[in-house]
C-alpha cells in the first residue's frame, strides 16, 4: 500500500464519527510515513497536568488525538502545529477559547469555545483576520485536516509545490483528481482563499484554497515522480520547476 494510498478513496462516504478519524489517521501515517507506534502519543500524565494548569477538562476527542499522534512531529508540527499540552492556553475573546493549534508565526489560532468543552467532540473555531469564525463542526475532523495539512508541507518541502491558479485552471483539480470528502472550511487568510477543498489520487495529495481570483493549489507527492505527475497534469505556473525542461521563476509567498 505504501505510496499508493488514496486519501479520497479512504474517506469515501465521509466520516461519521471520531473512531473513523483515528482509523484514517493511522492508515495515512502508515502509508505516507512510518506506522504509528504506542510511544508516538502524548503521555496521559502530560494531558492531566495541562488540564490542571488550564483549570478545565480537554475535550475527549482532543485527548484521544494527542494520545494517538501527539508526539509525531511529521504529522502534527511541520507548518501550523498542534500545541503541546503545556503550551495550550485560553484566549479571552468570545467568552473564552481553548487554543490547541497555532499558525507557525502566530497569525492564526484554532480552538474550542469554553462553553463547548462539556462535549466529547465539540466544534472548532479559527481566529481569522476578522475574528473567530467556525472552522469544523468536530474536533476529530479538524485533526484529520491538521494531519493532511502538516503532511502537505512535510518531507522538508522536497515533495511539495504550489501555483496560483489562473481563471482557466480554477476547475483543474475537480476535473482531474478525486474530491476528498471533507466539508468546505475557511482559510484563515480570508475569503479570497476560501473555501478550502482537498483532492487526491494514489500517492498524490492536493489542497485548493479558494474558488476564484487569488486561489492557490498546493500539491504533495508521496514521491518525486508523484509530485511531477501532479504538476504535469495541471499546467500552471508552479513555484518550482517540475522537470529539467520546464522551470519557472519562484513565486513570492
Amino acid at each position: 500500500m505504501t505510496g499508493r494510498f488514496d486519501v479520497a478513496q479512504a474517506l469515501d462516504g465521509g466520516i461519521a464519527d471520531r473512531g473513523q478519524c483515528w482509523t484514517f489517521i493511522r492508515a495515512f501515517a502508515g502509508s505516507w510515513g512510518n506506522p504509528l507506534a504506542e510511544d508516538d502519543g502524548t503521555p496521559r500524565a502530560e494531558l492531566a497536568q495541562a488540564e490542571k494548569a488550564l483549570g478545565c477538562d480537554l475535550p475527549t476527542a482532543l485527548k484521544e488525538f494527542h494520545m494517538i499522534a501527539g508526539g509525531r512531529s511529521d504529522l502534527v508540527a511541520n507548518q501550523d502545529p498542534l500545541l503541546p499540552p503545556a503550551e495550550m492556553f485560553v484566549h479571552d475573546e468570545c467568552g473564552g477559547v481553548l487554543v490547541f493549534r497555532s499558525e507557525n508565526q502566530g497569525c492564526a489560532l484554532w480552538g474550542v469555545r469554553l462553553k463547548d468543552l462539556d462535549r466529547d467532540d465539540p466544534p472548532v473555531v479559527v481566529q481569522a483576520r476578522h475574528g473567530w469564525i467556525p472552522f469544523m463542526d468536530r474536533v476529530s475532523l479538524a485533526c484529520v485536516e491538521l494531519v493532511l495539512s502538516e503532511a502537505l508541507f512535510g518531507a522538508g518541502g522536497r515533495l511539495y509545490n504550489a501555483c496560483e491558479l489562473p481563471k482557466d485552471l480554477l476547475g483543474a483539480a475537480t476535473e482531474r483528481f478525486r474530491r476528498v470528502q471533507l466539508p468546505d472550511y475557511p482559510m484563515w487568510t480570508g475569503p479570497e482563499e476560501s473555501p478550502v477543498r482537498w483532492f487526491s489520487a494514489p500517492g498524490k495529495l492536493l489542497r485548493q484554497d479558494g474558488l476564484g481570483a487569488h486561489s492557490w493549489l498546493h500539491a504533495r507527492g508521496r514521491s518525486r515522480a508523484d509530485l511531477d505527475a501532479i504538476c504535469g497534469t495541471v499546467p500552471g505556473r508552479w513555484s518550482q520547476g517540475y522537470t529539467e525542461s520546464l522551470s519557472f521563476d519562484p513565486l513570492p509567498f
